[in-house]
């Protein structure tokens, strides 16, 4: 008897096993966790590690940091919150994986990181942490430039070294600029927007979109003068001043355009596979059709996208691209 009670107890122990790893791991907090996934890149990283992992340098992983940063747009706009937090842990790896490469060359740690980002957001927000009072947004993001500003200025102090033998010498001043803190190493319409949006904060703003409006009329005009000039440059010059004037729009009536222009080229894709769907239905290939026909399967697909069959609308109306839906606001902390 004692026996068959020791093998029973033996053969329920690796289920007994696996829910208790299985709690244990519900009960792990998120400091835990990230421990561990500091951990899982350090050993990536390891002499006896991942030969991929090993190779990788800062320089090439700039393009999988990239793409992790719009996957985990499209996962937002998919409503999908299993997929977001994958696409999140992946953006998250990204962070480590730098961070690890830097501290394996002495520069810096993971923890360096997330201490900097924490001391930035406790000194950035005197209204929660400190006497500073601040009644609205609007008045929290003034503080926040302000800081900014005020940090920059200490960093810039900072560096300025004078020798010994110069020492009556007055080191040249940096003219500082509002306009400081956008980097250029931003995509061309992401950097237009925080150019606008931080000259708008300055006071330097369209009293309302009727202005842009007519702004863009002037830049199409000079668009169309360029094209009949025939001048590469001056067109090529022509065509960035509208599209500048179409970001200062999206920015003054508060709509991302870089997601907007994202959703238009989904917009775009799916009518167009849609138009390939319809020619091949009618046993014809789409490239070999006239425009006239082309220009038709376009307004018929935009026709039936826009007038929906009943009984599809509550389907409609949870998609992400729903004209109808709500038209949300630039979150306060994206303007930052």
């Amino acid at each position: 008897m004692p026996s068959r009670t020791k093998r029973a107890r033996k053969t329920e122990s690796p289920s007994k096993t696996r829910r208790q790893k299985s709690r244990q791991a519900e009960t792990l907090t998120a400091g835990r966790w990230f421990e561990k996934l500091v951990a899982v890149q350090k050993r990536l990283r390891a002499p006896r590690g991942c030969p991929w992992d090993r190779e990788q340098t800062h320089a090439t992983l700039r393009t999988y940091l990239i793409e992790e940063v719009y996957e985990v747009l499209d996962a937002l706009d998919s409503g999908d919150d299993v997929k977001f937090a994958e696409e999140m842990g992946d953006l998250l790896l990204q962070v480590v994986f730098h961070s690890e490469i830097a501290r394996e060359q002495g520069r810096f740690s993971v923890a360096d990181v997330v201490k900097a980002i924490h001391d930035k957001m406790v000194r950035r927000h005197p209204h929660v942490f400190g006497k500073v009072s601040a009644k609205n947004s609007a008045q929290v993001l003034r503080n926040w430039e302000r800081i900014k500003a005020e940090e920059r200025r200490d960093k810039e102090r900072s560096k300025k070294t004078v020798p010994a033998q110069d020492v009556l010498q007055e080191p040249p001043q940096k003219q500082t600029s509002l306009l400081d803190g956008v980097s250029r190493g931003l995509p061309a319409m992401l950097e237009g927007l925080q150019l606008t949006r931080k000259a708008a904060r300055a006071g330097f703003d369209w009293h309302d979109a009727d202005g842009i409006f007519e702004k863009l009329r002037e830049e199409m005009a000079e668009v169309r003068h360029a094209i009949t000039q025939n001048e590469f440059r001056k067109l090529e010059e022509e065509l960035g001043d509208l599209l500048f004037a179409v970001v200062n729009l999206a920015r003054f009536v508060q709509v991302d355009p870089e997601i907007a222009l994202k959703k238009a080229n989904a917009k775009f894709q799916r009518r167009f596979v849609e138009m390939e769907r319809s020619a091949g239905n009618g046993n014809r290939d789409f490239a070999e059709l006239p425009r006239e026909e082309m220009e038709s399967l376009w307004d018929s697909v935009k026709h039936r996208e826009n007038n929906p069959i009943p009984g599809a609308e509550a389907e409609n109306s949870a998609s992400p691209e729903n004209p109808k839906s709500p038209i949300p606001k630039m979150a306060a902390s994206h303007t930052r």
